[in-house]
């Protein structure tokens, strides 16, 4: 009997160890150290307030924001043991001889601002710090060897041989030291911790985590020694199968999951999900997906995500979503085809046979137990499970089978089948779809018997009785109408275009709202069965996507369910307005052209998938959608490598806030930026698409699409704001998150370069007016000059012509002159002459009157004397020549007169002679003198008039008039 208990006991030991729980599984995310760049060990997770995830790792801080990864690394790139976010909102953190916090730096990243110079110089170094815990603002932190307490700068430090463990309960802290046991802190001194009196602990008893479950009651977990419940200040063992089983597995850390539920983290099996009262719900290992079973920390985030660090990595369970995979081992190995309800057995369809579920709980499949059983002789591929008339068949590669009992009997293995449809016309008959065409089946109340009359065409998967008619369409052969006559006979029309088939291949019939439907490659039709012909579907061309639709399926709230490409969509009719929700979670993960989706109610709709089923809680789906959030994580400048110039905080690391409190500026060379942005909606990344908006430079918001990142180059000079905001896939939208920034102008366009450049520009204009008036100047200058030039050229040619006109009216008035001179000269060489002559006749004349006979020839001689005396009056006709010698050269004898006073007449005569450049001989002849006697009068002349040496005597003469 002992023994056949120890067996059971065993056995209940290795199916509580063996794997889930559950049916329904979450798809489980895995990042390795490849993917967030660090440490492979993870010791603990924390999220601030705005959503981020921030993970205590082997190289430092890491951050996932949904998109990307950031590393942190301490000053010293030791590994991180504890982390926590302090009162003020920065993020503390230990590691290996350092403890301090981050918080947000100047340009909005994170920096790291060291505790170390608090503590006494000779405490300074210490090991790992395993912990660090906040009561009020005072913040305690744990090592091996020592407990340090800071408050305000005041650091008071509790020495021990060994603390093993510090944790805060009700605003108490608890420690354990491995000589004094369970400690209490209180009024600054520990003391032993009296919910513990009377427990005896083993000596590796060691205490990893700690969790409050209510007001007074919480839980201690252990590595070897189980789970410790406390309550009503007692701490007692908490034992039951299940729970020794857990313990056994080393338990290194736990988190609640919800009101109900506890989450264990295990260094030797993954994660256990127990409830309140120790009863084992989910076991998460290697074998649902874990990279590790090594758990070292275990977190349950806003979203009840849970999130596990290992020894590997770490990996993301999304435990609170809607959308969970179904089965493990045969099952979750096959492709899905086909899924039915029927008398408390969830019965699935594969490429691997059928399989069965029994059904305790038909409000949530996914919550029923994984206990998975395959049907005999049913192996290979199950294409169809129908529910007819109360009977389950079963469309087979080997034929047509009856599911009853949990088994399978066959009923014709003459070919496959596809699926199975009732005729509403014809209630004891049965439509099927087989690789041959349309066989009819009688439905017997003992047994289905197929008929003769079987309609043998094309392979018809798509079958749909409508309208008096069975109707089944290939992809790629055609749509088919088929109808038994009286006889028994069957008979068939084949649709093309003139029956308004607008397309060749892909073409599938359903049955959607009381209408035959057809899917083609030109859009969905509707058939008119007073024209006998398909006509395009208004509704459903507006509503649907504008691409090739594949599969339709309407489910019990009228909604209707669609594939199209590799996705699948609901064209939801439950509000005032249709709307089309996707589901991008399950895109690309189901046969395509084997496409099953079964709407067993809104709470249970299975999908078929390549490797298994889905299952959808589809109204908690809609309900489970939290407020979107977006932030914006980075911006880049990207001109010259990639600088970090806000790195997403601003006061506090813990606020997750997103507003300025000043525009940040940038330096001119920052004009080519790139935002990073993410929605930390994890578990439903694919859902999330975003729109963005640059103000200054865009002109309209985006396109939503999936990418996290904006680039912008070639910003100019200017004041932006960057606006980002995400929509999920029910079409909410999040909050406006916005970033103000100003790009500075080069120092070439500032204000001070274009006052220089004004300065300059005026100075060069006023160059320039200079230059330009200088050279009108020097122009003008010049042009009066050559205007001068060409006056005193015509000056001169006018002198020159004057002097011409002077010269010829001198050289006239000279000819004149010497024509008067002449006339002069020879007037007064007459009056010689005549003078002479008359004298002559006077002396001829007194000779004869000294010798005249008589007297009265002496009287006639002498009157003839008298007027001979009378003509010779020399003076008086000197005295008429000088008068015209005078205006002849201009008053020369009276300006002569008056220089020189002391000239005989004699002289002014010689001078006079002289001026009409007359010669010695007639100037002789005038005065009746020899030419010698001229000569020396002359000179007599010269030196009375005092004429300068080497001066000819006329020139003198000359000058004087």
């Amino acid at each position: 009997m002992k023994r056949l208990i120890a067996i059971y006991i065993c056995t209940l030991i290795v199916c509580i160890c063996s794997g889930q729980m559950t049916l329904g599984l979450p798809e489980i995310g895995n990042y390795s150290k490849q993917i967030f760049k660090g440490g492979a060990q993870t010791r603990k997770v924390l999220q601030d307030n705005s959503g981020l995830m921030y993970f205590a790792n082997d190289e430092g801080v890491l951050r996932f924001d949904g998109a990307r990864w950031k590393l942190f690394p301490l000053p010293n790139r030791s590994l991180i043991r504890s982390m926590q976010f302090g009162p003020d909102g920065q993020l503390y953190v230990g590691g290996q001889d350092e403890v301090g916090y981050f918080r947000p730096g100047p340009d909005g990243d994170l920096q790291f601002q060291s505790l170390k110079p608090l503590l006494p110089a000779t405490n300074r170094s210490f090991a790992d710090v395993w912990e660090i815990l906040f009561q009020g603002k005072d913040i305690f932190f744990q090592t091996t060897s020592a407990i340090y307490h800071i408050s305000e700068n005041i650091v008071q430090i509790y020495p021990d041989e060994n603390w093993r463990f510090l944790g805060l309960l009700h605003g108490q802290l608890i420690a354990q030291s491995k000589q004094r046991g369970l400690l209490k802190f209180i009024a600054g001194r520990w003391y032993p911790w009296q919910a513990a009196a009377g427990l005896t602990l083993p000596p590796d008893f060691t205490i990893t985590s700690s969790i409050e479950l209510g007001k007074d009651s919480a839980i201690l977990t252990t590595f070897k020694h189980g789970i410790y419940r406390y309550g009503q200040n007692k701490l007692s063992q908490w034992q039951n199968p299940a729970i020794n089983t857990i313990a056994q597995q080393n338990i290194s850390s736990l988190s609640r999951v919800n009101e109900q539920q506890i989450a264990l983290g295990t260094s030797l099996n993954g994660c256990y999900i127990i409830d309140r009262s120790g009863k084992l719900i989910q076991h998460f290992s290697r074998k649902e997906g874990l990279q590790d079973n090594s758990i070292l920390a275990v977190f349950l985030d806003s979203r009840q995500n849970l999130w596990l660090g290992s020894h590997s990595g770490i990996d993301f369970v999304p435990y609170n979503n809607a959308i969970t995979q179904l089965g493990t081992g045969s099952l979750k190995e096959a492709a899905g085809y086909s899924s039915q309800l029927y008398q408390g057995q969830l019965y699935l369809a594969t490429s691997n046979g059928l399989f069965r579920v029994p059904v305790t709980n038909p409000g949530s499949l996914s919550a029923n137990q994984a206990n998975v059983f395959p049907i005999a002789n049913s192996a290979g591929d199950a294409w169809n499970l129908s529910l007819v008339n109360g009977k389950l068949l079963m469309g087979h590669n080997d034929g047509a089978f009856l599911v009853q009992n949990n088994r399978i009997e066959p009923i014709d293995q003459t070919t496959g089948y596809w699926s199975f449809q009732p005729i509403s016309i014809r209630p004891n008959t049965i439509a099927a779809g087989s690789y041959k065409g349309i066989a009819f089946f009688k439905n017997n109340p003992q047994n289905l018997s197929k008929d003769s009359s079987e309609a043998v065409i094309e392979s018809a998967r798509f079958v749909v009785p409508a309208y008096g008619k069975v109707w089944f369409s290939h992809p790629y052969k055609g749509v088919y109408a088929v109808w038994q006559n009286s006889d028994g006979s069957s008979t068939y029309q084949q649709y093309g275009a003139k029956e308004g088939v607008n397309s060749i291949n892909n073409n599938y019939l359903f049955f959607i709202k009381n209408q035959l439907l057809l899917c083609t490659e030109k859009g969905v039709m509707a058939y008119q069965a007073k024209n006998n012909r398909f006509v395009p579907a208004t509704l459903y061309n507006q509503l649907l996507p504008k691409v090739p639709i594949r599969y339709l399926r309407e489910d019990t709230q009228g909604n209707v369910w669609f594939v199209y490409e590799k996705k699948i969509g609901v064209l939801d009719f439950t509000s005032a307005k249709p709307q089309i929700i996707n589901l991008p979670e399950l895109t690309n993960k189901f046969v395509a052209g084997f496409e099953h989706i079964n709407p067993i109610d809104p709470n249970n709709v299975l999908i078929g998938g390549e490797k298994g089923f889905y299952h959808i809680d589809y109204a908690r789906y809609k309900s489970l959608q939290q407020p979107l959030q977006v932030r914006i994580h980075t911006m880049v400048g990207i001109n010259k490598g990639d600088t970090i110039l806000y790195g997403g905080y601003h006061q506090t690391v813990a606020a997750g806030s997103n507003e300025q409190s000043e525009k940040q500026i940038l330096q001119p060379q920052f004009n080519a930026l790139r935002f990073e942005f993410a929605s930390p909606v994890y578990g439903q990344l694919a859902n999330v698409e975003y729109s963005y908006l640059l103000e200054g430079f865009d002109k309209a918001w985006s396109p939503f699409d999936q990418k996290t990142a904006k680039e912008y180059t070639n910003l100019p000079p200017g004041n932006y704001t960057f606006r980002v905001k995400a929509r999920n896939n029910l079409g909410n939208e999040s909050p406006v998150q916005s970033y103000r920034f100003k790009v500075l102008p080069p120092w070439y366009l500032t204000i001070w370069a274009f006052l220089l450049y004004t300065c300059i520009i005026g100075l060069l204009i006023y160059r320039l007016y200079r230059y330009f008036y200088q050279k009108f100047k020097d122009q003008q200058a010049k042009y009066q000059e050559e205007q001068r030039q060409l006056q005193y050229l015509h000056q001169l040619e006018m002198d020159k012509a004057e002097k011409e006109l002077i010269a010829l009216r001198n050289a006239k008035l000279e000819a004149e002159l010497q024509v008067k001179n002449t006339e002069l000269a020879s007037a007064a060489l007459h009056l010689v002459q005549k003078s002479d002559v008359l004298q002559k006749i006077k002396e001829q004349m007194s000779k004869l009157k000294q010798d005249a006979p008589s007297m009265s020839d002496t009287t006639d001689l002498k009157k003839i004397l008298k007027t001979l005396n009378e003509e010779n009056k020399i003076e008086e006709q000197w005295q008429q020549f000088s008068q015209h010698f005078d205006v002849v050269h201009h008053d020369f004898l009276s300006k002569l007169k008056t220089k020189h006073p002391k000239l005989t007449p004699n002289e002014q005569k010689l001078c006079a002679y002289l001026k009409m450049n007359l010669t010695t001989k007639e100037i002789a002849q005038l005065m009746n003198i020899t030419p010698r006697g001229v000569e020396i009068s002359r000179y007599r002349l010269r030196k009375k008039l005092e004429v300068p040496a080497g001066m000819h005597l006329f020139n003198f003469l000359d000058a004087i008039g």
